[in-house]
């Protein structure tokens, strides 16, 4: 599975943790990185994780699949409204080669 990097891209309401515009943290299959110091809301993070493993493959999924469109992602607090950017990087490892 590709390694994904979760970005704080904008908060349109308030939110409580606080995530802030420009937060991040990866998945890279089933481990989960967040920069040391921050912190991660487990709602926001509980709402994303099914997409996730579909969303680590889809440069091998047809350009038709569904997946191929996501590029956002909402917190599911209606008064945080953080919205989050998903995107596919390379992996550490893949760097060093």
């Amino acid at each position: 599975m590709a390694r994904i990097k979760i970005t704080v891209e904008k908060i349109d309401g308030y939110c409580n943790l606080p995530m802030q515009v420009a937060d991040y943290f990866y998945v890279d299959g089933s481990k989960l990185s967040i920069p040391e110091g921050k912190e991660m809301c487990i709602w926001a993070l509980q709402s994303m994780m099914p997409v996730f493993p579909i969303f680590g493959e889809k440069d091998t999924l047809p350009d038709s699949h569904w997946v191929k469109s996501v590029k956002h992602f909402t917190c599911p607090d209606p008064d945080g409204k953080v919205v989050f950017l998903l995107e596919h990087v390379e992996s550490p490892d893949e760097d060093e080669s």
